[in-house]
Formats: C-alpha cells, structure tokens, sequence
C-alpha cells in the first residue's frame, strides 16, 4: 500500500536498514472498502508509488519488528505496533473516525506495552479517504518517534488517556458526516462574502501580567488593525527599535492567494497605520518572527511551501529584507520559533509530511551560531499532538520558567492557544508540560486564539473572524 512504501522511505532516509515481509492480515471492512471506493469516483485516488526496494543486506538480522497487520504476537525481538482508536487492526480503527466517538488517539506498544501516544489533526471530517491518508501520516510518524526513543533507550511505558467508547454505527456517522459536511460547504460557497478563513489581528497596551501570565485575554480591551475587507492580518510579531515601535504580521491579500509579509507603525496616537508589503516570494509567507541579535535585526518567516527554513536580515529596517542564509532546506517547516538554552540556539516548528497536517508534528532543530549549521534533534518528531505541537508566538518567561506557547486544533485550525512548559531540552531528552489552555475572560471555556505576543506595554494577539 500506499503509506507502507512511505514508511519504508521515511525509514531508511532517517539511516535505518529496511527489509518488507508479507504475511496474511485481516480483511478490511467490507464498508470501508466500500467507502474508499466510491470516495475514489469523486475526489480521485492517491498515486500508488513503485514498490520499496529493500536496503537491509540479505541475510542481516533485524533488531525491530514494526507490525502493519495488527495480529503479530511479541517475540524474541521487540514488535512495534500502533492502535487507532483502541483497534489494533487498523482498517476496524478507521471507522472510528466516523463513530461519533470524539476526537481519534494513537498508541504506540512495544511487545504489548503502551510506550507511545499521539493525538493527530484530522481537517477535512467529509471525505473519509482524505482523513484516513492524514491519520496514516501520523502512524508513519509514531512508528518514527517510537523508534528513536528505542534507540536511544528513552521508552518506557506511559500511561494512556481514557478512550471514549463509539456512540453510533459508523455507516449512520458516516452518512450524516457526508451529507452535513457537504450540504455546509455548499451553503458557505453560495454566501456572498464567505471565506474559507480569515483572521483579525488586536493590540492594546497594558502594565503588569498580560494573556500569557493570567491565561486568559480578560483585562484592558483590545484595539484591531484594520482591513479593507481585501486581506486580513495574522501572525502579529511586535518589535521596539531606537524609539519606534512597529508590528510585524502576515498580510493576506485574498486575490493574491498568498501571504506576504507586512509592517505598520505605531502612531503618536497610540493606533497602528495601514501595514506596507516588505517582503514577498513567489510562495506562502507568514508568521514574521522578527528579532535582534548582536546588533542585527533578523527575520524567520514560514515558507514551508518552498520547504525552506530563511533566516532574512534588515537592510535597512523594516522596509527591506534581504536572504542572509537558509537554516533548514528539503522539509515543509511550520512556525519557526526560536529559543537560547544553556549556550545553543533551537527551534522549534512543525514539519508536514505529504498528505499530514501542518499542525500535529512537532521537530526541533539546533545550532551553535544563528547562521548554523542547524541539526535535527535526535528524538525528532517530538510532539504528535493536536493540541500543543504547531507555536503560536515567542517563548515566554514567567518566574523564571520557559513557555512556548502552543495552537489547538482539536476542534478546528485556530480554535484555541495554550501553554507548554520546556521542563528539559538537550541533545538528548526533550520534555514538556501538559498544555495550559489560554482561556476567555472570566475562564468561560478556550479562546479562539491563533497567536500571542509582547513587547513591553504592547501586547498583540490574533484570532478567527
């Protein structure tokens, strides 16, 4: 299959020897099969790759067995297995999707034995075929994550979340998906002035504990940026420079079709100006982490559509950026958000492998110099997790501890921020805190929050329109 030989790639690009041994497995559901099948007529199916050729030496003997039927009893050698849902077979795990049964987990077992967890980003929630292809990225990703931390002699087990139990029949899930999905998106295209998404940037000035201290956006209103209902402003990055203060964010404008980069000033009334281009590509940009650094200012814009990670330098600020180095090239690098620890530079994104979501997978990199060399972390992917994996603003320091603030889409991209604690970061262990969500005034349930940050007084988020 399909994701099989992708495994198998992503296996040996990260130095694993790989053999393929074909045994019998469990039929798939015959309404899956059924499913997948008509789903093909309309949103087509995947190209099937050539078969993975094998890169183990004849003869060689494996030291791990990665188990894709779900029926392989532990052995000798240590047998990775991961469940969808609660199911070991994987094909029973899928229509847990479509079983109203909450948002789907992933366990990861070793000879049985839960060492792993991952909770993936589903987007699509109408076409079944497109959520499976994202879900099988996620496995491929567990399969990775449990491996380096084998090899590294980090697992052990954990102890796993409660599973909710399946309330209705998938085929009836599945129909009310289908035709509610559907019937929704036709309806939003049939709006006038419907987007598929929009953002609004916010800012006020304010003393003492802001939204990441108190975790919740109750206090001194915000005031928003303007738009003229042509683009919107997202990814607010706020930055003071010999006396003036400036925000930074990403500007969409909708007939374009991608993100470029923008700056507005603050005005002597306390109110930012209309934003001005000043850096376009040719490609998607966004999130404008801008920052000083030994007497530079630099840039690290998103521009995982180019699979790129840029580091730009002012000349001069703010209104020209020129490419001073590429960081991280050959992978779709989300949110690049830096961090100084104990005498190195790391930083922390989310990487998107074809077909996954932007916003589960967790990776960091590290250098010594900002310029680099910049290499992957050896437990990398870090994080698979909905709900705290993909930054949504700078670190932040409260007490003396070190937060990286986090974007939940468990419910849906944008629809909330929260909190992790960095509790370790080397070359060898990385560890984080539970997520603290960012909550509504009064704690009345998560805001829809996308991005948090500050500068001094100034204090700037973004949020769903």
């Amino acid at each position: 299959m399909r994701w099989e030989n992708t495994l198998a790639a992503r296996l040996h690009a990260a130095g694993y020897e790989v053999r393929i041994d074909y045994t019998e497995a469990a039929p798939a559901a015959r309404f899956l099969d059924s499913v997948l099948a008509l789903e093909a007529l309309w949103v087509g199916a995947p190209p099937r790759p050539a078969p993975f050729m094998p890169t183990a030496p004849p003869g060689s003997v494996e030291d791990v067995i990665l188990d894709l039927t779900g029926g392989l009893e532990p052995g000798p050698i240590p047998v990775l297995a991961v469940e969808v849902g609660g199911c070991s077979l994987l094909s029973e795990g899928f229509l847990r999707l479509r079983s109203d049964c909450g948002p789907i987990g992933l366990v990861a077992r070793c000879n049985g034995i839960p060492v792993g967890h991952a909770s993936p980003m589903i987007h699509d929630r109408v076409w079944l075929s497109r959520d499976i292809g994202m879900l099988l990225v996620s496995i491929q990703s567990l399969f990775m994550q449990s491996l380096a931390r084998l090899h590294a002699g980090l697992l052990g087990e954990i102890a796993l979340p409660p599973a909710a139990a399946p309330t209705q029949r998938p085929e009836a899930a599945y129909a009310k998906h289908l035709i509610g999905g559907l019937a929704a998106r036709m309806l939003k295209r049939m709006t006038p002035g419907s987007r598929n998404f929009s953002w609004k940037t916010a800012y006020r000035f304010i003393d003492g504990p802001g939204v990441a201290e108190t975790r919740h956006i109750g206090g001194a209103p915000f005031s928003f940026l303007e738009d003229d209902g042509q683009r919107f402003y997202a990814d607010p990055f706020p930055i003071h420079h010999e006396g003036r203060t400036w925000l930074f964010v990403e500007e969409y404008p909708y007939a374009l079709h991608r993100g470029v980069i923008s700056v507005a000033e603050l005005g002597p009334d306390g109110r930012f100006g209309r934003p001005r281009i000043v850096l376009e590509e040719p490609h998607h940009l966004s999130y404008p982490n801008v920052f000083a650094h030994e007497g530079n200012l630099f840039m690290i814009p998103e521009s995982g559509a180019a699979k790129e990670v840029v580091l730009y330098r002012a000349d001069p600020f703010p209104h020209r950026w020129r490419r001073e180095a590429v960081l991280v090239e050959g992978t779709n690098f989300n949110d690049a958000t830096l961090f100084q620890h104990e005498g190195r530079f790391w930083m922390f994104g989310t990487e998107r492998y074809a077909g996954g979501s932007a916003s589960d997978t967790m990776a960091i990199y590290s250098a010594e110099r900002l310029h680099g060399p910049w290499i992957p972390h050896p437990l990398n992917p870090v994080v698979i997790d909905r709900a705290g994996a993909r930054p949504g603003g700078r670190i932040v320091h409260v007490n003396g501890r070190a937060f990286l603030p986090v974007q939940n889409g468990t419910e849906s991209y944008g629809g909330g921020l929260g909190l992790r604690e960095i509790l370790r970061l080397d070359a060898t262990d990385v560890r984080f805190g539970p997520v603290l969500p960012i909550c509504q005034a009064g704690g009345k349930g998560p805001a829809s929050l996308h991005t948090v940050n500050r500068a001094g007084r100034l204090e700037v988020i973004d949020s769903q329109q």
